[in-house]
This record gives structure tokens, C-alpha cells and sequence, in this order.
């Protein structure tokens, strides 16, 4: 081998065979006007290609047929030219729809993302995987720019004759087929390219467009809206599809026409001006001058002796509190290094957010609409029950997708009714708004079930006892949109959407579990990510706020709560060994064993108590969460502050709990928000109410720091509930220790003799733990006294007989005598 020649990332042999393959399918010439022309067995070539895909690349896990392919330019140079020389007229051409269908084959596994953990890469995964997604990325671009080729209507051509058999009447290829469409148009979605733009060929807005052009979301419409009875193993890839179609999108500016989008946007330059203004208006103040430009360096005294700490700039010269904050931004924090977790798929993150072009916009608004008016239903439902029954189609990442497109939606139609809304009050027709009456809320029935509800908990559960933080928050998410749409349908003029607005609140909030599960939530964050903190952040806010209403409408509200208790019957005492098990009876006392071992829910109702729950929410935690999610405050809307904000005046104001929010820390945050550095925009409405609320917190920390001098020291650390009661009250909370319950009297069913029911009694007494060992006391002294009895017995015969043998005791028998009858 040459010094220069590098060895080749591919075994020749497999190179040889792949590309022999592709010459012989066909190619261009110069006969032909540069029209692309078939080869003689074209067909047998591409069912060979995709065998080597099959037998090489998958089976082998290997990835060397694919990585040749796309060094051969198959795609762009062969599969694409042949799909797009098809004409429509010949799309019933047994012949050509063969091939077509063949070149759908490939085109499938050739785009299908590539994602793999750590522990599952290879040299050969290492050495093709970015090659491979390269030429992945190129053959979108390829398949989006072909205007005049129509690939995308090519492939909906190729399933149309399947789709128009009925499903009852449908073969296995023609199930076949139709996937094989639809995994095409999800891998199309789901490629993306780094550092892309909404300008970018291959991006969402270029993928919308491509679809909408091409007939691609008339058949996803068409597909969703016959769910159920023309269509059914298809619902989970239309999931996938629609996920990766939709997610990043903001719901919001999908349904803003070109005017408020444009304003949208200036809008949002505004705000950044500003906030860049803010952040200079901080900066020029101690900012230098063309006369103080010279280099100073200070040394600074540490606390321990002989150790000095540089600081250069002259504005470290103003002050000993500027020194010490110049000292403070030259640290740098090494973070620890952790053990790696476990990678997410990049695919499916939901929140990155995405922009679209105006025309994609629009476009995607129009597909949204028609979705919500005839296909939600139909697919929500039937891939709810599929999810039910555990199909072997289902991933666990299907159940994921379908609660964050039920949120998308429904965040979707609030959306849509609330702009037909304004538009009526703008309407300069006043009969048009007079005789206006609101839609039902019919459109998205499937969603607000109970069957939905219990699916949901029981999602939410298990995804936060695994810690799958990704599926917990499309969880919240989608609890979230649901009790939106629920408060709107108590709103609305609809007689019948108010019942069924109180039925779904009853059934919600008549749960404990419910409310634990969304505290649990909230105090469980941690470093999650923005996009889980403002979900979980948003999910209390908007339970805390419809429940003290629900309260409040209704003061008779009941729950039910689940207590945990454990069966102790005979299989306990089976454990213990104090009884030993008939070797009939080992099978009934191992089913016994594991009953025991599960613990049981007991459940009962309870009158419900909202300033008992919200005290729930009022601990270190709860907090914390809330301050985390306010140090974004630069990047909050006002929705979010006011959220923020509505919290922490219920914790100092509404619960009286002021002192949860004295700390250092959190003084350091309220105070720059206000004064700065990169405080708050003056302008915005949510400015004056922070800035009351932090003046009357203030005016509180000083007014308790002179009632209780340990305050002081308090204010460095988080507080546990006990500090909490003495700072609030002066005093420790008192703990009153409740007596015991008398026992409850033992009835016997009559025709048992004494003797009987003692012996009932007792073996009551002993199947119970804890009276165990006074039953043994009460055995070991009635034993004592028994013994002590006969001893006198004894003893008073013995002096009997005596006397009679000698008669001048006589005095003294008789007397013992007495004793003795007195003991008997």
C-alpha cells in the first residue's frame, strides 16, 4: 500500500457487487435527449439491492450496502429519475408500478433515521453514520426541490390503487404498500439538518410546503378522517408523522395572518432593542472612558493570612462592593462531572422551538383546521384503544407523541375559537355578532373521556416513577390543554357544555392521587430543562386555580383518598412459623404469602379542604421550583411572570407563609429584577405589580427581622416546616400525643359455654401482634398464682394430718385448719 492511499471504508468485494448493481439499473444517454432509460433486468436489480440491505446491512448490523449506495448516488441519480419519469396516465402499467413500487422499497430504508446509543455504536457505526446522514439530508433536499418531477404526488400515485380497495378486500401487499408511503413521508419529516433556518431547502417550512403542494396532507386527512373503518395498522404512523410535522411549532403564530405575524415580529425586535439597551444602560455606568483607559490592577486581602486575589479594571477601584462583584465575575465554576445518563432520542424532543415562513404558515393553518373539523376524533380515539389493548404496533414512545399532539391540538382549537371570537367583536356587522352562537365542543369529544383521563394518570404515574422526565412532560402538557379547555367549557353559554364541564371537574378533582401526582411534580424538578420547568410550572398554576374556584362553587366537595393497610390473617402467622401449614394447604398458603406481600389500598371519602391542600404546595421545594423558573425572567412572557408572580403572593399573602420566601438568595433575585443589573422592561404591564410585590415583602422581611432577631441568621438557609412555625408564631409547635382507642367488646354467638367463648377470646387475643406479649405476662402470672395456691393447699394437709396424729396441738390445728380453709 502507498504511503497515500488510505484504506477504503468498505470491503471491496461488497463495493464491487453494490455498485455492478447500480450500473446495471440503468442511466442516462445521449440518445435519448439526457432522458433517463432502464436497463434490461432493472427490476431483478432493485429486488438485489434490497436484499443486500436486508442481509448485509441489518442483519449483520452493518451499515457498509448503505454507506456504497450513497457514494453511488442511487437515490438522486437513479430512484429519483425513474419515480419521476412515471407518468400519471401509465400509473395502472403493471409493469411500471412494479418498478415504482420497488424504487418505494428502497427509498424507505435508505431515509429511515439513524439513531443509536452509545453502548450500541460500533467501529462501523463511528466510520458511516455521519456520511450516511449527510446523503440522508441531501436526498430530502432532493425530494422537496423536485417541482417538476412531483415526487412526493409520485409516491401518493403509487398507494392509490391500495387505497382504494376496501379494507376488507385489501392483501398484505396492499397493507404493505400504503406503509411503506406513509414511513417514507415520516422520514422525510423526521430529517433535519444542524444550523438550519426557516429558509433553509430542507427545513419544516420547505417540508410543509412540499406536502401541501404535493398532495401529501389531503391524504393524511384523508387517511386520519377514515381511521377506524377504511384504515386501521396505519394510526401510529400517522402519529409519528403528524409529531414530527408539528413539534417546536408555536400554536399561536400558526394561527396569525401575514399582518400580525409581521407585527409579531417587529414586536419581538422591539423587545430585544430593548433588552439590549437595558443591558448597556447597566454596562455604561461603570463602563470606561477615552480618559480612563489605563490598565490598573489592586490586590485584594482574602480572610486567610498571606493569600492575596488579583483584580484588574478601574472600575474595581470605586468600591469595596464593586471589587468584591469584579472578584466574582472572574471565577469560574468547574461542574462536576457525572456519570453519563441516558441518551434521549434527538427526534423526538418536542421543545426546540420552530419558525415558519408566512407561506408555510398559512399553509399548516388550513391543514390544522381541516384536522380539527374531521379527522381528531377518528384518529385520537382509535389510538387511544390500540394503546388500551397494548397492540404489537405501539412503541413506548407512541404513547409520548399521542399526548403531545392531544395538547397541541387542543391548545390548536382554544386558539382558533378565541381569534373567530375577536374577529366577531370586530365585525362591523352587528347582526352577524348578535346572532353568533358558540360551537360546541363535539370536535374534540374523544380527548375529554374518562377512558382518556385513566389512561393519562396512569401514564403520568409510571413515566414519574421511572423518571422519564421527556414523557412526564407531555404529560403535563396535556393535562394542562385539558383543563384549559375544561375552564372554557364551564365558560361557555352552552348549557350542555357547562354539565359536562361539572362532570369532568367532578371526575378530576374528586381524586387525591391526582393532587399528590401534580405536587409531586412540581417538587420534583430539578435540572429537567426550561421547556419541563414551565410545563410543571404551568400545570400547578392552572390546577391550584380551577380547583379553589370548584371549591369554592361547591363547598360540599368530596375526594377520596387511598390509605395503604396490610392483610394480616393466617399467611402472617405462616411467615412468623407459629403455625405450621397442612401439606394440603401449601398451595392456598403460598397464595396467601403473596397477598401479603402486596399491599392493598383502602379508600375512603373525605370533605375536601382547599386551604389544606394548598399548604401542600407551601414547602422548600415548591419554591425553589418557582425562583428557578423566575431567574428567566429576562425571558418570560407575561403570561409566565404573572404565573410566577400569582404564586409567590399566595405563599406570602393568601397561605401567610412570607417567611418561605425570606432568603438571601431570593432578595438577591427580586432586587435585580427591579433595580438591575438587566432589570425588568419598565413598559411592561406585569412590571408594577412585581415591583409592589416585592416593596410589601421587604416591609414584611424588616417588620419580622425586629420581632425575631433569628431571622437573620435563618436567611442564609432553606426551612424546614418546624423553623417555618417558629419564625411565624415565636414558639415551637406543640404536638398533642392522642390516646389510644379503648378496644372494641368481642361479641360470641350464643350456645357456647364459658369455657367456649374464654377459649374464643383467647385465640383472638393471640392472632394479635401487639397483645401478644401481655397475654404472656397475664399466662406467666396466673401460673404463679396457681402454684402459690397449691403450695398452701399443701402445706395446710399437711399440718391437718399432723394434729390428728399428735392431739395436743389441737389449738393450733384448728387455727391452721382456718387458714387453710381461707386459702381454699
Amino acid at each position: 500500500m502507498e504511503p497515500d492511499e488510505r484504506p477504503s471504508p468498505v470491503d471491496h468485494e461488497v463495493r464491487a457487487y453494490v455498485c455492478s448493481l447500480v450500473s446495471a439499473l440503468g442511466g442516462t444517454g445521449t440518445d435519448e435527449d439526457g432522458h433517463y432509460i432502464l436497463g434490461d433486468d432493472a427490476l431483478a436489480c432493485l429486488k438485489d439491492l434490497k436484499r443486500w440491505l436486508k442481509l448485509y446491512d441489518e442483519k449483520a448490523n452493518r451499515l457498509d450496502v448503505a454507506r456504497c449506495l450513497a457514494e453511488a448516488n442511487l437515490v438522486e441519480g437513479d430512484l429519483l429519475e425513474i419515480l419521476g419519469a412515471w407518468p400519471e396516465e401509465a400509473t395502472y402499467d403493471k409493469f411500471k408500478s412494479k418498478i415504482a413500487v420497488a424504487c418505494l422499497e428502497l427509498l424507505v430504508p435508505l431515509t429511515w433515521p439513524i439513531e443509536k446509543n452509545e453502548d450500541q455504536m460500533t467501529v462501523n457505526h463511528h466510520r458511516h453514520i455521519p456520511y450516511i446522514q449527510l446523503a440522508q439530508t441531501s436526498y430530502k433536499r432532493a425530494m422537496l426541490e423536485s417541482q417538476s418531477k412531483t415526487i412526493l404526488r409520485t409516491a401518493v400515485r403509487i398507494g392509490l390503487p391500495s387505497i382504494a380497495i376496501p379494507m376488507s378486500e385489501r392483501t398484505s401487499r396492499d397493507e404493505g404498500i400504503i406503509r411503506f408511503i406513509l414511513y417514507l413521508f415520516r422520514n422525510i419529516a423526521m430529517i433535519t439538518a444542524h444550523g438550519e433556518n426557516k429558509e433553509s431547502p430542507t427545513s419544516r417550512s420547505a417540508t410543509i410546503e412540499a406536502f401541501h403542494h404535493q398532495d401529501v396532507l389531503a391524504l393524511i386527512l384523508t387517511i386520519c378522517s377514515n381511521m377506524g373503518e377504511d384504515f386501521n395498522n396505519e394510526d401510529t404512523v400517522i402519529l409519528e408523522l403528524l409529531f414530527h410535522l408539528l413539534k417546536g411549532i408555536s400554536v399561536e403564530k400558526v394561527f396569525m395572518d401575514k399582518a400580525e405575524l409581521t407585527k409579531s415580529g417587529a414586536n419581538e425586535l422591539g423587545a430585544l432593542l430593548a433588552k439590549e439597551k437595558n443591558m448597556h444602560r447597566g454596562y455604561l455606568k461603570h463602563a470606561p472612558s477615552r480618559h480612563n483607559r489605563f490598565g490598573t490592577m489592586i490586590w485584594v486581602k482574602r480572610d486567610q493570612p498571606g493569600k492575596v486575589s488579583t483584580v484588574s479594571g478601574q472600575d474595581s477601584l470605586k468600591d469595596s462592593q464593586h471589587t468584591l462583584h469584579k472578584m466574582d465575575q472572574s471565577k469560574k465554576w468547574n461542574k462536576p462531572r457525572r456519570g453519563k445518563k441516558d441518551v434521549e432520542r434527538s427526534n423526538d424532543r418536542f421543545d426546540i422551538p420552530i419558525s415558519l415562513t408566512n407561506n408555510a404558515n398559512t399553509q399548516l393553518r388550513q391543514f390544522v383546521e381541516e384536522f380539527l373539523d374531521s379527522s381528531f376524533n377518528p384518529l385520537f380515539n382509535h389510538v387511544r384503544r390500540a394503546i388500551e389493548r397494548e397492540a404489537e404496533r405501539v412503541l413506548e414512545v407512541h404513547k409520548q407523541q399521542f399526548f403531545y399532539l392531544i395538547s397541541w391540538f387542543l391548545e390548536a382549537e382554544r386558539v382558533r375559537r378565541r381569534k373567530k371570537e375577536e374577529a366577531l367583536k370586530e365585525s362591523k356587522d352587528k347582526k352577524i355578532a348578535e346572532t353568533f352562537e358558540a360551537d360546541s365542543f363535539a370536535l374534540i369529544a374523544s380527548v375529554l373521556t374518562q377512558e382518556t383521563f385513566v389512561l393519562l394518570n396512569r401514564f403520568m404515574q409510571n413515566s414519574l416513577d421511572l423518571r422519564d422526565w421527556q414523557e412526564v412532560h407531555a404529560g403535563t402538557r396535556c393535562f394542562s390543554q385539558i383543563l384549559l379547555v375544561v375552564q372554557e367549557m364551564a365558560e361557555s353559554t352552552l348549557e350542555e357544555d357547562q354539565e359536562i364541564a361539572e362532570n369532568i371537574q367532578n371526575r378530576i378533582f374528586y381524586e387525591e392521587t391526582t393532587h399528590d401526582r401534580i405536587i409531586a411534580i412540581l417538587r420534583g424538578y430539578k435540572d429537567q430543562g426550561f421547556g419541563y420547568l414551565d410545563s410543571c410550572t404551568e400545570l400547578s398554576h392552572v390546577f391550584l386555580r380551577m380547583l379553589e374556584r370548584y371549591s369554592r362553587e361547591n363547598v360540599d366537595l368530596q375526594i377520596r383518598s387511598k390509605r395503604r393497610a396490610r392483610k394480616k390473617k393466617k399467611a402472617e402467622a405462616i411467615k412468623r412459623g407459629d403455625v405450621a401449614p397442612n401439606d394440603d394447604d401449601n398451595e392456598d398458603a403460598a397464595s396467601e404469602m403473596e397477598d401479603v406481600a402486596e399491599a392493598e389500598q383502602t379508600s375512603r371519602e373525605r370533605k375536601f379542604d382547599f386551604n389544606r391542600f394548598a399548604a401542600k404546595f407551601m414547602t422548600q421545594s415548591c419554591v425553589e421550583t418557582f425562583v428557578k423558573f423566575t431567574r428567566f425572567y429576562n425571558d418570560l412572557n407575561t403570561e409566565q411572570l404573572k404565573r410566577a408572580h400569582r404564586f409567590f403572593y399566595r405563599v406570602a399573602f393568601k397561605q401567610e407563609l412570607s417567611v418561605m420566601l425570606f432568603r438571601v438568595d431570593y432578595f438577591a433575585l427580586f432586587n435585580r429584577m427591579i433595580k438591575g443589573p438587566e432589570p425588568l422592561d419598565r413598559t411592561s404591564p406585569i412590571f408594577a405589580e412585581w415591583e409592589e410585590l416585592i416593596r410589601q415583602l421587604i416591609k414584611r422581611m424588616v417588620k419580622k427581622l425586629q420581632e425575631r432577631p433569628q431571622l437573620a441568621v435563618e436567611m442564609l438557609f432553606s426551612k424546614i416546616p418546624s423553623t417555618v412555625f417558629y419564625l411565624e408564631y415565636g414558639y415551637e409547635k406543640q404536638t398533642k400525643s392522642s390516646k389510644p382507642r379503648p378496644p372494641a367488646e368481642l361479641m360470641v354467638r350464643g350456645g357456647l359455654t364459658m369455657d367456649e367463648q374464654i377459649g374464643v377470646a383467647v385465640a383472638v387475643l393471640i392472632q394479635d401482634d401487639e397483645l401478644r406479649e401481655a397475654l404472656g405476662w397475664i399466662e406467666k402470672v396466673l401460673l404463679n398464682a396457681a402454684n402459690e395456691r397449691q403450695s398452701w393447699e399443701a402445706e395446710a394437709e399437711a399440718r391437718r394430718v399432723g394434729n390428728e396424729s399428735n392431739p395436743e396441738n389441737a389449738g393450733e390445728s384448728s387455727r391452721a385448719l382456718s387458714i387453710g380453709e381461707f386459702a381454699s
